[in-house]
């Protein structure tokens, strides 16, 4: 997965329409996005209608995956920050990206060890359901 830097600016610009659909955020949340520093000021038209470029979809596609991951919009913002500055603060982005796979690594063996407790009370509850007389159907 890219942060959008690999892939060039050029290409079909795609409107605020056509990238709510693609990534499932609302126009709404695609303004916020750009008004919180989470994403560079869109490419616009001479109407100032907004245009993305296919490197804009890749860094938001990289940003709701740091979402959905649980990363939060203050360290969303702080990432987004060092990586406008540029290649200068690789070592700053890695060291924050490998602290955050850290904690989802911890969170992903905590819902592991919850599953495998309400594995265990199903199965405890099948079994005392089983073990329960038939009662009659009339």
């Amino acid at each position: 997965m890219t942060d959008g830097h690999a892939l060039p600016r050029r290409g079909p610009a795609l409107t605020i329409a056509q990238v709510a659909e693609r990534t499932g955020l609302s126009p709404d949340t695609l303004r916020y996005y750009e008004r919180a520093g989470l994403i560079e000021r869109v490419g616009r038209t001479a109407g100032n209608q907004r245009r993305y470029a296919a490197a804009d979809l890749a860094w938001l596609e990289f940003l709701l995956r740091l979402r959905e991951t649980g990363m939060s919009i203050s360290d969303m913002q702080h990432y987004a920050r060092l990586r406008a500055i540029g290649a200068a603060t690789i070592p700053d982005r890695l060291a924050m990206l490998r602290e955050h796979q850290a904690g989802l690594n911890e969170r992903i063996r905590s819902l592991r060890r919850n599953a495998a407790a309400l594995d265990d009370k199903i199965k405890h509850y099948e079994t005392l359901l089983g073990q329960q007389p038939e009662t009659e159907q009339p």
